[in-house]
This record gives structure tokens, C-alpha cells and sequence, in this order.
């Protein structure tokens, strides 16, 4: 699995549609930093199918919104199914996990 990270940090007025800054990596996931703000981070993430972000914790609250695509996420103990619409929160310190079975593409928010 490579991970591609490129940034389009914003620090002032913004508006863009995000479905056309989606670039996938075969057999990995890119993520580009849209806002790196003092109380939060957004970026936007592209997995390709059959890629995984391995199990982990974040040190603050965190949100995914699935732009497109679907895939299997695991927050502590649930596994739920990530589609097109699908938003699920985080609370710090949460174990979670994602998997893509088709290309899946989802906003981060990390909140400080």
C-alpha cells in the first residue's frame, strides 16, 4: 500500500469541488490536506479498492463523510457500512479502522 499526500491548504476564502480534486493511487490511498486550521483539519482521502487504513486511535475528536464510493469502517466494536452519504463521528481516543471495497472517497475532520 503507498500513501500520496499533497496539500491545497487553505487559509482564506475557499470554495471547490472536491469530487474533482480526487486523484487514486492503484493499490494505495492519497489524502490532500484541504484545511489546516488552529481548531481543525480537513483532509480529503481517496482508498482504492481492496485498500485498508490499518486499525488506530486518534488523539482528538474525528469525523469521515463519504463523498463516494463504499467501504466497511469499524469504530471500537461495530463494523458499519460507509456509502455515499454515510457521516460517522469519533470521539478521541476511539479505535477504528476502514476498508474500501470499491473506490472510496471521504472528508476527515479532525477537531483540536
Amino acid at each position: 500500500m503507498s500513501d500520496e499526500r499533497t496539500a491545497t491548504v487553505v487559509d482564506e476564502n475557499w470554495a471547490g469541488d472536491l469530487l474533482a480534486m480526487v486523484q487514486f493511487a492503484e493499490g494505495g490511498i492519497v489524502s490532500k490536506t484541504v484545511v489546516d486550521r488552529p481548531k481543525a483539519d480537513i483532509s480529503l482521502y481517496a482508498m482504492s479498492t481492496g485498500q485498508t487504513m490499518t486499525g488506530h486511535a486518534a488523539s482528538r475528536p474525528a469525523t469521515i463523510h463519504v463523498l463516494d464510493g463504499e467501504g466497511d469502517i469499524q469504530i471500537g466494536d461495530q463494523v458499519y457500512k460507509a456509502k455515499r452519504g454515510s457521516f460517522f463521528y469519533m470521539p478521541a481516543k476511539q479505535y477504528h479502522a476502514l476498508t474500501s471495497t470499491d473506490n472510496l472517497v471521504f472528508l476527515l475532520y479532525l477537531f483540536n
